[in-house]
């Protein structure tokens, strides 16, 4: 059974490994992204220019801002590439079966 707060977004089957797929979590967008078989979840909105990641370039384990270029590691959610220069908020995931569960921010 999830923890307290958990919230059902997505399925495992639905991302293959190389995928990302951005979901609601309450009302923060976040991208789901599977690196290596492991699911990973940060903001889906680009701390630099406010596009959605979701429409930039997944390459390994680091997802491309589709306006300027800059990228973020799916992992840490930190900047790897200018010119983003402020780290994404990581989010918790729980996989329950099938089932990928999310927590929201704590602010």
């Amino acid at each position: 059974m999830a923890d307290a707060g958990f919230i059902k977004v997505a399925q495992v089957s639905e991302i293959r490994p190389g995928e990302m797929i951005a979901v609601e979590v309450g009302s923060e967008q976040v991208l789901l992204v599977n690196v290596d078989g492991t699911i990973h979840a940060i903001d889906d909105i680009c701390s630099h220019a406010y596009a959605s990641l979701s429409e930039g370039d997944l390459r390994g384990d680091e997802v491309e801002c589709p306006l300027h270029g800059g990228a973020f590691s799916c992992i840490t959610g930190a900047p790897t590439n200018p010119p983003a220069n402020e780290s994404l908020r990581v989010y918790s995931v729980q996989i329950e079966g099938d089932d990928i569960l999310v927590a929201p921010p704590i602010d």
